[in-house]
């Protein structure tokens, strides 16, 4: 499969980068000036953006000045081959370089048509520009976020990017599977707003059948009870009580016998009633031993635990190091990593991991294989309809 990727930020490049990672050539369409994350820093190595390399792996970069005739003539020549399209531009400068969805899909009727943006291709706000921040804060998720009482926050990653990328990769490949089958191409609508409603889903459900509408509670306010965080001797652990069974293993282990006899605490309903009381006699138990003697107890009776982790330990974890969980990112001697995607095919036991592109590091070659001269190549450069990098890699042909 081809893909050209003509998104900037983070939410498309993802999008595309997942399909790379499952096999597809991505063609990664920039400005002449570059992707915009490609100055997202510091951190920078080597002058390289490390928030662009993570999500930027496996593709080739043609550089085109859109606002050009040749420009977008050779965008055409690209899709006229290719099975998906992604872009995250602004409708009304999509209609008038003559890319929009209608367009396209009426020209290329094979072409699967993803759309990413930060409300959605319809309604009052279509036009609005979208950022992750403005999406974990409309969509409520930030009013569930935080110290109990205090004040909203964002989650502290691209939450709604990545979340969004994983959508619309799934989305895109289902309507791939629809072209193998009716012959035609689709288009896909996805939006960050949208993607935190998803992420939101359990609580919007909670609130619209009565619950009282949820505030920053420090993360103890799950319909499960326990399931939050606490503090022992020396660290923050959380503890995750999924059923009953589970709760009493659980109390019977640190010590609270009463508790787990107390038929006023048998059900998860009547735990949530109980949960400042239990709250307050767990916390006092697990205050008294190191998070490490709590996490291998828990563990010993299948309760699910877990140290709060910072990074610098996260990237020495005994599982993401064996699962090899981190890619290093090629000629960066260690310096720089991107995160394997989230999925594993058993066919494929080495996950594919190429260095992300320089900016027009593979125009030439592209429109080589499109079958354009060195001449209009050149011409094209000259004027500014393309930018050609000096440095061009050995890569599969267009298809």
């Amino acid at each position: 499969m081809t893909v050209v990727d003509m998104s900037t930020s983070y939410a498309g490049p993802t999008t595309s980068m997942y399909l790379a990672d499952l096999g597809a050539t991505v063609i990664k369409l920039e400005r002449v000036a570059g992707d915009e994350a490609r100055g997202w820093g510091p951190p920078f190595v080597d002058g390289k953006s490390a928030w662009f390399a993570a999500a930027n792996r496996n593709k080739r970069s043609v550089a085109l000045n859109l606002k050009s005739e040749d420009g977008r003539e050779v965008l055409f020549r690209i899709l006229a081959d290719a099975d998906v399209f992604v872009e995250s531009m602004n409708p009304v400068k999509l209609t008038s370089l003559g890319i929009d969805p209608e367009t396209l899909c009426a020209r290329f009727p094979q072409l699967v048509y993803c759309a990413l943006s930060g409300f959605g291709s319809d309604g009052p706000h279509r036009d609005r520009p979208g950022y992750d921040l403005v999406a974990q804060a409309r969509s409520g998720l930030m009013s569930v976020t935080g110290a109990r009482g205090g004040a909203p926050q964002r989650v502290s990653t691209a939450l709604s990017d990545i979340a969004t990328a994983m959508s619309a990769a799934m989305a895109i490949n289902a309507a791939l599977v629809r072209r193998f089958r009716e012959g035609i191409g689709d288009v896909v609508d996805v939006s960050l707003f949208e993607t935190d409603l998803a992420l939101m889903a359990p609580r919007i459900a909670s609130f619209h059948a009565g619950e009282v509408e949820p505030t920053p509670s420090g993360g103890t306010d799950s319909v499960l009870a326990v399931y939050q965080p606490f503090e022992t001797a020396d660290r923050s652990i959380v503890v995750a009580i999924g059923n009953d069974d589970m709760w009493k293993r659980f109390a019977y282990e640190i010590g609270l016998d009463a508790l787990a006899n107390d038929p006023e605490l048998a059900t998860n309903a009547h735990r949530q009633l109980g949960r400042e009381r239990i709250r307050q006699h767990v916390a006092r138990v697990l205050a008294t031993e190191p998070a490490s003697v709590w996490i291998e107890r828990l563990t010993r009776v299948n309760v699910p635990v877990s140290a709060v982790q910072t990074l610098s330990e996260v990237v020495q974890d005994s599982q993401v190091q064996f699962r090899g969980s981190l890619l290093s990112v090629p000629g960066s001697e260690g310096s720089m990593v991107t995160v394997r995607s989230p999925f594993r095919l058993g066919s494929v036991p080495e996950p594919r991991n190429e260095r992300f592109p320089e900016l027009g590091a593979h125009t030439y070659d592209v429109m080589c294989e499109l079958g354009f001269a060195d001449a209009d190549i050149e011409r094209m450069a000259s004027d500014g309809s393309i930018y050609v990098s000096n440095q061009t890699t050995p890569v599969r042909a267009l298809s």
